[in-house]
């Protein structure tokens, strides 16, 4: 094609743990796509995600800023919405003359959850038309599996027309399943069946005018509810699933964070607290439907990439990522509200340039999701906004990387995380050493030991938030 700027594709999945790959160590389901990527560009191994929120964190991967610099904060407060008036990776790739596509997963508004019903599929013309005023010229919406069945967007629509969105509506809402079921349709009418196939389409159609191509192509799952097609099912190895790590003896000191998580009801915290809730056939049950469901995404991305390879040839640039992780069970939960742990907090994080520089490298550089707004500007010829908080992969990593949400903020040096959070009235304190203690279970804030990364961590939060208060 004739332009001197590459194509650009960010892929991203929806709470995808990174040992789910093989890449990153993961044996229960095979994912030779995601693989064969990583096999060409460099993997990332200690990046973190922005937010243990869906919102927060893909506001943070599209503006380059934590939430505390873009505003929206929050999944649920009606005013974090993120506004066109933040400087955004769709506003800098269309000033540099791209054609910016969308396909998939947005994210960048509260969801009204209490208008959901779980008799009617609602309007959603509100949202979309907020969407494309971020900058971007082709959208195919498809908001979230949950997201979908409670709204009319792009997806539903067409899953209506063909005849299944009932069923994946009465699914959705089935309180029996708690939230584990295979898809009630066809696998090609899967959310991310769905995403891969207009995404393949986008990338065919783009046309021959000399005009470079950017699409953020975002997969809704793994993300639950854990609903794969049943014959994925039979692509996973049940025996190296593995079991949850639970010990009931974390949760006996009532000022953990998590404390009122595990014992129930979760209060919104995880959205799955309590292991006394799960018994292990759930659990086993819940973690192959997972790995199932990232077998699909797998598949898709190989679709993609092939389709992008025979429009664009060498001549592109991929990141693959996602916003956050999933619990999985461990601790007892499934999900992520609120979670510290580097099952929610270090995400995958893998990058293919042109010309195969970097090819089957990996890197240990502190990293954030903030740095991929960017990474992918400068790809395109542009600079990034100075109000960007991230830098561009190649650039020296981070003192500290950061995750924030509505009164919550983690910190971490790549060792000691410090996390500091409002709820029920309380304030928590949670200090962990992941080399000492990967699992984290043992909270050692306040204790002697601890007592220098406790307060260099804590200096480094309030320094942060000075910045932001008092700029």
């Amino acid at each position: 094609m004739a332009t001197d700027r590459p194509a650009v594709l960010l892929i991203t999945a929806d709470q995808l743990r990174r040992d789910a790959l093989g890449c990153y160590g993961g044996r229960a389901v095979a994912t030779p796509h995601l693989d064969g990527l990583a096999g060409e560009g460099t993997v990332y191994d200690r990046a973190y995600t922005a937010s243990p929120w869906c919102l927060p964190s893909r506001s943070s991967l599209l503006t380059g800023r934590y939430p505390r610099n873009h505003g929206a904060y929050s999944n649920f407060r009606d005013g974090a919405w993120l506004s066109p008036e933040v400087p955004n990776l769709y506003q800098g790739m269309g000033q540099a003359g791209y054609a910016v596509g969308h396909v998939g997963k947005c994210h960048f508004a509260p969801v009204p959850y209490g208008r959901t019903r779980p008799d009617a599929t609602l309007p959603y013309s509100d949202f979309r038309e907020h969407y494309r005023a971020l900058g971007i010229d082709h959208l195919a919406l498809q908001d979230g599996k949950q997201v979908s069945v409670w709204f009319r967007d792009d997806y539903a629509a067409e899953l209506e027309a063909a005849g299944h969105l009932e069923a994946y509506r009465d699914a959705v809402w089935d309180r029996e399943a708690r939230k584990v079921f295979t898809f009630p349709g066809p696998a090609e009418w899967h959310p991310d069946s769905w995403v891969g196939e207009k995404s393949v389409d986008l990338i065919r159609s783009h046309g021959d005018g000399g005009q470079p191509f950017f699409a953020w192509i975002s997969f809704s799952g793994p993300h639950f509810p854990f609903d794969p097609p049943e014959e994925y099912l039979e692509r996973v190895d049940e025996g190296e699933l593995g079991e949850p790590r639970i010990d009931a003896g974390e949760w006996t000191d009532p000022d953990r964070l998590h404390y009122r998580s595990f014992h129930g009801p979760s209060q919104g915290r995880v959205e799955g607290g309590g292991d006394r809730h799960n018994d292990p056939e759930y659990w086993r049950r819940l973690r192959r439907h997972y790995a199932a469901n990232v077998a699909l995404i797998d598949d898709q991305v190989g679709c993609i990439l092939a389709a992008a390879r025979e429009r664009f040839g060498d001549d592109l640039v991929v990141v693959f990522s996602c916003d956050h992780g999933e619990m999985l069970g461990n601790h007892g939960f499934w999900g992520k509200n609120r979670c510290y742990y580097d099952d929610v907090l270090r995400v995958p994080l893998i990058i293919r340039r042109p010309g195969l520089p970097d090819a089957g490298t990996r890197s240990d550089r502190l990293t954030s999701l903030v740095d991929v707004c960017p990474t992918l500007l400068r790809a395109a010829g542009q600079t990034p906004d100075p109000g960007c908080d991230g830098k561009p992969l190649g650039d020296a990593g981070h003192p500290h990387v950061f995750a924030e949400g509505e009164r919550y903020t983690t910190v971490t040096d790549g060792r000691h995380k410090l996390t500091l959070a409002h709820a029920d009235g309380m304030t928590y304190t949670e200090l962990h050493d992941t080399a000492a203690d990967p699992y984290e279970t043992t909270n050692l804030a306040g204790r002697p030991e601890a007592a220098e990364p406790q307060r260099d961590l804590q200096a480094a939060a309030l320094d942060a938030l000075l910045r932001t208060a008092l700029p």
